[in-house]
C-alpha cells in the first residue's frame, strides 16, 4: 500500500545521505586521476616524439657520415655505374632500416672552390615544403671541397603536441644532415 511521504522527513533524510555520499572517499584516486590523465599522456607523447626526432636525426647523420666517406676516399667515384641513385642506396645501407629510406631520402651533392663559399641556402621554401630545385649532384675529384646534405621528411605522430615541432607544412619535420670535406688526393 502507498504511504505518502512526509515532506518534513525528506529533506533531513536527503540531507543525510547528501553529507555521506559527500564524505565517501573511495574512488578519489580515480577522479584524481582522471583529471590528470590527458596533461601526462600530452606530456609524455611528446616527450617521445621529441626523443623519436633526435634518434632519427642522429642515425641519419650517422648514416650520412658514413655514406660520405666513399667519396672522400675516391672510392665511389672509382666505381662504373656510381650516380645519385647509388649513392641513395648507400646510405640507405647504414640507416640501419629505421625509417623508410630508399626513394624518400633528399640529396644534394655539391663541390667548391673554397670552405668560405659553402654556405648553403635554407631547403624550405616559403609555403612550408622542401625545395629540391637546386639540389645537383657532382661527387668532385681528388682535392676538391664538397658538401653532402641529406634531407628527409618525417612525419610527426602526435597532432597536437607537435605542431611546434614542425618546420613543413602537413605537420611533418625536416630531418637534415650535412658533412663538409676535402677530398683526398685519390688518382695521384
Amino acid at each position: 500500500m502507498f504511504s505518502p511521504i512526509c515532506p518534513g522527513l525528506l529533506a533531513p533524510r536527503l540531507m543525510q545521505r547528501l553529507r555521506a555520499w559527500a564524505g565517501d572517499r573511495r574512488g578519489v584516486a580515480a577522479v584524481e586521476f582522471a583529471m590528470i590523465a590527458m596533461p601526462f599522456f600530452f606530456l609524455i607523447f611528446g616527450l617521445l616524439e621529441i626523443c623519436v626526432i633526435f634518434i632519427m636525426s642522429s642515425v641519419l647523420e650517422h648514416g650520412l657520415n658514413e655514406a660520405a666517406r666513399g667519396i672522400r676516399t675516391g672510392q665511389l667515384q672509382a666505381t662504373e655505374d656510381f650516380d645519385k641513385a647509388a649513392f641513395e642506396k648507400v646510405l640507405c645501407a647504414e640507416v640501419f632500416d629505421l625509417f623508410a629510406c630508399e626513394g624518400k631520402v633528399q640529396l644534394d651533392v655539391k663541390t667548391f672552390d673554397d670552405f668560405a663559399s659553402t654556405s648553403n641556402p635554407s631547403a624550405i621554401d616559403e609555403d612550408g615544403n622542401l625545395d629540391t630545385e637546386d639540389f645537383g649532384f657532382d661527387p668532385g675529384g681528388s682535392n676538391d671541397i664538397v658538401v653532402v646534405r641529406a634531407f628527409y621528411e618525417w612525419d610527426l605522430m602526435t597532432p597536437l603536441l607537435s605542431a611546434p615541432l614542425a618546420n613543413l607544412s602537413g605537420n611533418r619535420r625536416l630531418l637534415q644532415s650535412t658533412v663538409v670535406f676535402r677530398n683526398e688526393p685519390f688518382g695521384d
